[in-house]
């Protein structure tokens, strides 16, 4: 893909994230903020790079605008790369600061990071419910296993829709997902398709999840995964199945992935590099601001589980630890 495309795709989701979440604007989010970073907005200056996970995208990108409001001479720039598309071409090798992921680091990537003198720092900043949709007209369906989706999903596994239950139609299944740099496609085939499989090769791979939107649309027979924020935000354009771990079917949602109830709950995260932290003032600033936003409402408004009080207290105080009293901000406070 193109320099110019992918910009423009990352455009039109992020106004189209802003827009499905009304409150969610830059604006509104520095309103109730009242500079929460605790940096002044004087002298603070420079840039900040964030990149990773398509999933945590929505709510990286909208702090950054916020931020960004506060601190007009700070530039904080936002891009979905997938968590280990993130990770290996950019964060480890030391040209980021932040990377969003939808599944813990890997031991691979660790590394990777250790190799170029990155140590990467993790906090946990919020829920989501990991969607499984396909398209509005297929009424045949309307909640899943585990068990079927590893069917669906496997490499070698089920072609048509009545190879999984045999009153579905005898209709090829069309798939969209996540590429494989993607950690929604990592968590998926760990803990969905499973240890003695491998994720189908067959599907249509993207780390623009507005595409597998699309492409469920297009197609009666289409299915597909992406983070719950996505669905939310399209949810008049595809139809989520609700899934069924053994205690009967439950939908995708905030409160069922808060309270666990639902299959597939996942944790997301950022990694912020220790040396970005300790050398760079904007960065601690950001992340102190990310961090204390993600208890916040606006998360919630953009289709993820905010993290808890004690959580956010946690974070910041992991965070503190990378204060160096001389370059950061926060210093005095």
């Amino acid at each position: 893909m193109t320099q110019d495309p992918q910009r423009l795709s990352d455009s039109i989701s992020r106004r189209k994230f802003i827009a499905a979440t009304g409150a969610t604007g830059a604006v509104a989010l520095a309103g109730c903020t009242e500079n929460t970073s605790g940096a002044e907005s004087e002298g603070l200056s420079g840039d900040v790079i964030v990149k990773g996970s398509s999933t945590v995208f929505p709510i990286s990108d909208t702090f950054a605008e916020g931020f960004m409001n506060e601190h007009s001479e700070v530039n904080v720039t936002a891009d979905p790369t997938g968590s280990g598309g993130g990770f290996k071409n950019f964060f480890c090798p030391g040209d980021a600061d932040v990377n969003g992921a939808s599944r813990p680091i890997k031991d691979s990537e660790v590394e990777q990071c250790g190799s170029n003198d990155v140590n990467p720092v993790e906090f946990e900043i919020a829920g989501d419910a990991l969607t499984m949709a396909v398209n509005n007209n297929a009424d045949w369906v309307d909640c899943v296993t585990p068990d079927e989706m590893s069917q669906i999903w496997r490499d070698g596994g089920a072609r048509n829709w009545s190879d999984v239950r045999d009153e579905w139609p005898d209709e090829e299944i069309v798939l969209y997902g996540p590429a494989e740099t993607s950690g929604t496609y990592d968590w998926f085939n760990s803990n969905i398709v499973g240890e003695d499989y491998q994720h189908t090769a067959r599907h249509q791979p993207t780390e623009d999840d507005e595409t597998i939107v699309a492409g469920i649309q297009d197609n009666d027979y289409a299915m597909g995964y992406f983070g719950y924020a996505y669905y939310s935000s399209n949810e008049d354009d595809v139809k989520a199945l609700s899934v069924d771990g053994g205690s009967g079917c439950t939908e995708p949602g905030l409160d069922t992935a808060k309270d666990g109830s639902y299959p597939m709950a996942r944790p997301l995260f950022i990694y912020a590099a220790e040396s970005s932290l300790k050398e760079k003032e904007q960065v601690y600033a950001f992340m102190e601001y990310y961090l204390e936003n993600a208890e916040t409402d606006t998360v919630q408004e953009i289709g993820y589980v905010p993290s808890s009080t004690e959580l956010r207290d946690e974070n910041l105080s992991k965070l503190e630890e990378y204060n160096t009293g001389g370059t950061n901000s926060t210093d005095g406070e």
